[in-house]
Formats: structure tokens, C-alpha cells, sequence
């Protein structure tokens, strides 16, 4: 199997809908809106690390809003584990009441995927040109990397975007639209080297870790997300445990979870969770986390 055909299994099967920490934050990089409300940044995608089998990784987490502040955590089903949101979300989903439907929907699971890039060209931070970061992006950029290795039409030719001799630079565009960011303006370039074998190994050397996104003390206990949801939503009583397949199970169904973005509303006396439009494009999905973090410092 070629490095491509690799690439194009893992991406179709790739989940789509599917403590003490220590912080990989510094080591991220996103692109910044100028005045007007756009942005626009040049990157390449990077092999995966070495003795790491693909070049990205996938995380799940949740962010919402109730009466006693900010619930933004991590999924324990990230890594095949209980956790206390989805198996709450599964009990109000499984009451049949609309109004708790709703906020089942709102507290539901956010997809985020994080790979290496080398910055080509940041207009807002030059200083970042050159170098090596991480880089959390959603779905709406997945599709894009799914469409070069995998072309719709027949007159398109695959490309491996994680390949330094044969991929290509990623232009990102962005706009606001209805107040969200939107990314369907970003595009490839046409295939290219990075630059020559010795500049190859040097940009390779920079690359981080991406398993370490995923790993383990990167996850709160369930004893310590579930205090927190308790908290956050003012919950009393315990959720009745369910087996980690139902939970990701229930998580995963069509209905429930799919096409709901979150965003904040405005403080309540009941429990709130933060709501965007369901038309908002999930491609803005990678930007939300630290909108909530900002919000929840504040």
C-alpha cells in the first residue's frame, strides 16, 4: 500500500461526527483576522512525527455554558473512556422531552484535529514564518485534505498534501460570514517541494509530537469532569454509569449530534449552554475552543 493510499483509508475511516495536564498550547499556532474581518495565512502540511503512524490526530471535547460557569474539557471518549457529558447527554436525549433534546444538542461533542504545519507565510506574526507549530483545525479543513488525496473528478491528480516534495502549500482564507469564520475561500497551491533536501530535514527536525495531544494526563479523571459538570450545570444526584460503547454509541447518532455548533448566550438563572445556528458551518468547529476559553477567563 502506497503512503497515499495509507493516508486515503485512514481519512475514510477517520470518526467525523467520529488531572494534571500538560499544555501543548504554546506549540499552537492559528491565523489571525486583520481589521477588515479576514485573514489569510500560507502553510504546509508535515509527515507524521517520527515513530508516529499518521500525520494528524483527532480530539473531541465539549464547551458550554450553565448557571455555575463554563464547562470546556476534553472527551474521555477521545480515548475509548466513559465520560460524564456524553453519558448525561444520553440521558436527557432518552427522556423524549424536546427541551432536553435541545440541550443535549448544545452540550453535544466537538470534533478537532491537530497536525503539524510549517508557517510560509502569517502577515499578522512574520515572526512565525519558517517555523514549525501545531495546528487545530475542524472538519471544513479536513474535507479540503480529503479532496486532495482523494479528487472528485477525473482530471484531478491526487495529491499527498503531507508530502514535503510532492504536497503543496495551503492557502487559508478566511471571511466572516454571519459572524462566523468561514474557510470554504482556502485552497491548495500547486505541488511543490518545500525547498531543497538539506531545508527538508532542517523544517522536519522542528516537528512535534501529536500523540502527546491524545495522551492520557492530557484528560481530566471522569470523577473530575463529572464534579465539574455537576457544578457547571448545578446537577444534583448521580448519572446512572452506562457501558463506554453505549455512551459512544449514543454520541454518535445522526439525529442527535450532527450539524450543531456552539456559541454564548447570555447568563441565565436557569442552567444555560452556549448555542450557535444549526446552518453555522462546522468548519469554524476549531476556533470555538479558545472563543470559550477567552470567555471564560474574562
Amino acid at each position: 500500500m502506497t503512503s497515499l493510499d495509507k493516508l486515503r483509508q485512514a481519512m475514510n475511516t477517520a470518526t467525523s461526527g467520529g488531572t494534571q495536564q500538560k499544555s501543548y498550547d504554546e506549540d499552537m499556532w492559528k491565523p489571525e483576522m486583520d481589521k477588515s474581518g479576514n485573514g489569510y495565512a500560507v502553510v504546509r502540511f508535515l509527515p507524521a512525527p517520527e515513530g508516529e503512524e499518521m500525520p494528524w490526530v483527532q480530539y473531541f471535547d465539549h464547551g458550554f455554558q450553565g448557571q455555575g460557569g463554563w464547562y470546556i474539557e476534553k472527551s474521555l471518549t477521545t480515548i475509548g473512556k466513559q465520560d460524564p457529558v456524553s453519558e448525561y447527554n444520553s440521558q436527557l436525549w432518552n427522556t423524549g422531552i424536546e427541551a432536553n433534546k435541545d440541550q443535549a444538542r448544545k452540550q453535544k461533542r466537538r470534533l478537532h484535529y491537530v497536525a503539524n504545519v510549517l508557517v510560509v507565510s502569517d502577515p499578522k506574526n512574520p515572526e512565525n514564518e519558517g517555523k514549525v507549530f501545531k495546528y487545530r483545525f475542524g472538519k471544513k479543513i479536513f474535507e479540503m485534505l480529503k479532496e486532495a488525496i482523494s479528487p472528485q473528478f477525473e482530471d484531478e491528480k491526487p495529491i499527498n498534501p503531507f508530502d514535503p516534495y510532492e504536497g503543496a502549500n495551503f492557502k487559508i482564507k478566511i471571511r466572516k460570514v454571519d459572524g462566523y469564520w468561514n474557510y470554504d475561500k482556502s485552497e491548495f497551491d500547486s505541488p511543490a517541494p518545500i525547498g531543497s533536501d538539506d531545508e527538508i530535514n532542517k523544517v522536519y527536525s522542528q516537528v512535534h509530537s501529536l500523540s502527546e495531544v491524545i495522551a492520557p494526563d492530557q484528560f481530566k479523571t471522569y470523577d473530575e469532569l463529572k464534579e465539574k459538570l455537576d457544578r457547571v450545570l448545578g446537577l444534583s444526584g448521580n448519572v446512572a454509569p452506562r457501558s463506554t460503547a453505549e455512551s459512544v454509541a449514543d454520541d454518535m447518532e445522526e439525529v442527535p449530534w450532527n450539524n450543531v455548533n456552539t456559541a454564548p448566550v447570555a447568563e441565565s438563572t436557569q442552567p444555560a449552554v452556549a448555542e450557535t445556528p444549526v446552518s453555522a458551518s462546522v468548519g469554524e468547529e476549531e476556533d470555538a475552543m479558545d472563543y470559550f476559553k477567552r470567555l471564560a477567563n474574562d
